[in-house]
């Protein structure tokens, strides 16, 4: 294995932004492709996977609230989705006891049927976009966005 050249701070900067613009390029990427895949495979979009796979995990439900914080959204993207998701009986709201504004989400036992099909269709697609990386470089690649996280959540 090759040890990295000394850099200087200047240098060292100029190749943190190359490493970003390699990430972004990778990422836009794959991006293009489950939307893609999404789309033509099954007529779905990606804020409505991400939607789905949200209440997938809180089986419970979300306040619409926390939906849109979780997703890192606004409250009306997630409340358009939602709605179109309940007209298909995908999903369903629920009044919160002792808040007559709130709502809870939730999807019902078809949307999670539903859900589940397009998350097994997406692993697959993830696995085949990232084939070339072997167990080592998946491990290397963590671990350094691990850091990158890390250094990411001190700074908010």
């Amino acid at each position: 294995m090759k040890s990295a050249p000394e850099l200087t701070p200047d240098s060292l900067s100029k190749a943190r932004l190359r490493v970003w613009l390699k990430l972004l390029k990778s990422v836009n990427g794959i991006e293009a492709e489950v939307r893609r895949n999404l789309r033509d495979g099954h007529g779905t979009t990606l804020p409505r996977f991400d939607v789905m796979s949200a209440l997938a995990r809180f089986p419970d439900g979300l306040k619409m609230s926390e939906l849109s914080t979780f997703l890192k959204v606004s409250n009306g993207n997630v409340t358009g989705i939602v709605d179109k998701l309940t007209q298909e009986g995908l999903a369903l709201r629920v009044a919160v006891p002792g808040d007559r504004r709130a709502q809870v989400a939730r999807l019902t036992p078809k949307g999670r049927a539903e859900f589940e099909v397009l998350a097994e269709h997406h692993e697959g697609w993830i696995n085949t976009l990232l084939e070339g990386l072997s167990a080592e470089d998946i491990e290397m690649l963590s671990g350094t966005l691990d850091v990158v996280l890390t250094h990411q959540s001190e700074e908010d």
